[in-house]
């Protein structure tokens, strides 16, 4: 299992939100096949972008049942079951893993600050023993600025010297190109994906596995262009896009452009505490989108 199969262009997939607040199931599938026919090699279900951590275990697991039961690839799909309660954490998994997922990406518990890298291994290990019966590969989620923990690299290699394959790889949304150079030269089957399309050049070289990225949701066929083929003009454009949203709110901002990219208000709609996209902000985004996307030609 230490051969990893999740490579290149993921989205970070948003989870569109229904008028009462749960998760848009329908909404949810259709988009997610939309990004795997138009450039995603996979997806991340249920990460930041996704707002994981604002929907509750059952809604979480719903979601996971909707991928499942609409037939959509899960050997392409990783799935964020992360949570502050070992429990939740450790059901989460357990649930992707019987229904087929090819990753769990797992955030540290993140309420309690500044704890021992004991207790974090401790967690770990909660969970790897609880699937031990049917092994998910586990990602760890690297995004101190959320989270207010690090999988710093001594403990990523504790991690690997204690749970060998099961440990496959890692997102990183820090941002810190450094961080993540040191994490992929932990082992040529260790799996380091940054949170950014700008890799994808260095990635396609072979210094990542690839990206995982929440603005893929915008620009899936861009992205694969880079990946697959080095297409410089392709990779500037998504980079491009990505920069609209430099100081701004992220995931509202990306659930925002979509509504508009698919025609569709509903996929505006976020779940509390996330607030709807200014409505300058998102006239701003969609005129810059509209205008890199019309300098190129289909």
């Amino acid at each position: 299992m230490s051969d990893h199969t999740l490579r290149g262009v993921i989205a970070a997939v948003a989870t569109p939100v229904a008028e009462d607040g749960s998760p848009d199931l329908a909404r949810a599938t259709k988009l997610a096949r939309y990004l795997l026919d138009n450039g995603c090699d996979g997806l991340n279900v249920l990460g930041t972008t996704g707002e994981a951590t604002s929907f509750s275990l059952d809604e979480r697991k719903r979601v996971m049942d909707a991928y499942k039961a609409q037939g959509l690839p899960l050997d392409r799909l990783m799935v964020g079951t992360g949570a502050a309660a070992v429990a939740d954490a450790i059901a989460l998994t357990q649930h992707a893993s019987a229904l087929g997922f090819a990753g769990a990406l797992v955030l540290p518990p993140f309420y309690y600050k500044g704890v021992p890298d004991d207790g974090l291994v401790a967690y770990i290990e909660a969970i790897v023993n609880a699937t031990a019966a049917k092994p998910i590969p586990i990602y760890l989620y690297h995004y101190p600025q959320q989270s207010g923990l690090h999988w710093t690299v001594p403990l990523v290699r504790r991690l690997l010297d204690r749970f060998g394959s099961r440990i496959v790889g890692l997102k990183d949304s820090s941002g810190d190109m450094n961080y993540a150079r040191e994490a992929q030269a932990i082992g040529k089957h260790f799996a380091v994906f940054p949170s950014t399309e700008a890799v994808l050049l260095d990635a396609r070289a072979g210094a990542f596995a690839g990206c995982i990225s929440a603005t893929a949701n915008l620009n899936p066929d861009l992205c694969q262009l880079a990946w697959a083929k080095g297409d410089k003009a392709a990779h500037d454009a998504a980079v491009t896009i990505r920069k609209l949203f430099d100081g701004k709110a992220l995931v509202s901002g990306v659930k925002s452009l979509l509504s508009h990219i698919h025609g569709d208000p509903a996929l505006a709609r976020v779940k509390p505490p996330l607030a709807a996209f200014p409505a300058a902000d998102r006239a701003g985004v969609v005129a810059g989108y509209d205008q890199v996307r019309g300098k190129r030609v289909a």
